[in-house]
């Protein structure tokens, strides 16, 4: 501008073993992909078929992707800039193709949380990463004065990876144990104390050597979940994304967010400055959420930015189990499948048809879903 099942939201990754999932050779899309809106809009949960049975899901963007359970992975969306992974420029809306790795690359995971702004990431069942379309930014990690784009994936300078979430122009890795970012210090959302670019990965402020186990992801701003329930936020603070009050404007590197208590689950988003947001859930049950919320995304009935975590309540009798959220639109899954959303509909993100705001939670699927990625403007979801 996206698991422990942590995160999914413009949102967390984490290698999985393909076996973890319900398995379907259908997924559910709805939105605009963020570049394409009269090619690919689906204004209601539309069914894209796929070769083989789909095992996991993700999305940028512009394009939005499929593993399957061969280790493959397919595309769909726009291709401008090289992010369907097939060697072309093209754009196919509706029809998958396949992500052209080499020979004897199997995939395991995709960054499920969001994708770098027209770019994506994969994680091989070695542990290595492997990122393909746009660089402009040095997101691709691929270092040098003068990043190009990648109309096929190539593989970036880190091993040992397991989780990867990206946005808008940077992303994030956890390498061996500890957290690495490329691209854009837009805002400080690098982590490492500067601003500027950087082409080749840097190391994120004491977050070397830690248990993590969901990272996040928005236009301006980074995250990390660690496994004692610890959340760390960093980058802009324009629209109060970093859950701490309304000052600093932004911080170069991570900052503990205030909770009652432990987080399990969390969802970060946003595609542009002045709509990023984030939602965990505790481990107490309860849900919380701050920043953006102009546009009812937080679910708390308000329209008003929170600086600091507020508590919002799903409906009546309805529990998440997953939570995802997109630029300006968020979501939750409950246990059965069933698919709420909330917040900005200018772009049938809200998945009902039309394009008007929910400032409380609204549902578009009744049952069925596992699995969820959101981007921008649009999502996709498996069931």
């Amino acid at each position: 501008m996206k698991k422990a099942f942590v995160s999914l939201g413009a949102i967390a990754a984490i290698a999985i073993p393909m076996t973890a999932h319900a398995q379907s050779p259908t997924v559910l899309a709805w939105g605009t992909m963020f570049n394409i809106p009269n090619v690919a809009t689906y204004k209601t949960p539309t069914a894209i078929t796929l070769p083989e049975q789909v095992v996991e899901v993700g999305t940028s963007n512009s394009t939005e992707y499929a593993l399957l359970t061969d280790g493959t992975v397919w595309a769909w969306g726009l291709g401008s800039m090289g992010q369907l992974g097939n060697g072309s420029t093209t754009v196919t809306a509706t029809t998958p193709v396949e992500v052209a790795f080499p020979a004897g690359v199997t995939i395991a995971s995709l960054a499920t949380d969001a994708m770098p702004y027209n770019a994506a990431l994969a994680i091989d069942t070695n542990g290595n990463v492997w990122g393909w379309g746009n660089n402009r930014t040095g997101a691709l990690c691929q270092g040098g004065t003068n990043p190009q784009q990648y109309t096929t994936p190539v593989e970036l300078p880190l091993h040992n990876v397991t989780l990867v979430a990206g946005a808008s122009g940077h992303d994030l890795f956890d390498s061996n144990g500890s957290i690495y970012a490329c691209g854009l210090f837009q805002n400080g959302s690098l982590g490492n104390g500067k601003t500027g670019l950087s082409f080749r990965p840097v190391p994120v402020t004491g977050m070397q050597n830690q248990n993590v186990v969901a990272l996040v992801a928005s236009s301006v701003d980074s995250g990390a979940l660690l496994a004692n329930g610890s959340y760390y936020d960093w980058g802009a603070n324009t629209e109060y994304q970093l859950g701490i009050g309304p000052t600093p404007s932004q911080s170069n590197i991570p900052v503990l967010v205030p909770l009652r208590a432990s987080v399990v689950q969390v969802a970060a988003g946003g595609d542009n400055t002045g709509n990023g947001s984030t939602i965990v859930k505790l481990s107490d049950g309860s849900y919380w959420g701050w920043g953006a919320d102009s546009l009812g995304q937080l679910g708390d009935a308000g329209i008003a930015n929170r600086a600091f975590p507020v508590q919002i309540f799903p409906p009546s009798g309805v529990s998440y189990s997953l939570l995802g959220v997109a630029g300006a639109t968020s979501y939750g899954v409950t246990p059965t499948g069933a698919v709420y959303a909330w917040g900005q509909g200018s772009h049938y993100g809200i998945g009902t048809g039309n394009t008007a705001n929910a400032n409380s939670p609204v549902e578009v699927v009744n049952r069925g879903v596992t699995q969820m990625s959101t981007t921008a403007q649009d999502v996709l979801v498996l069931g």
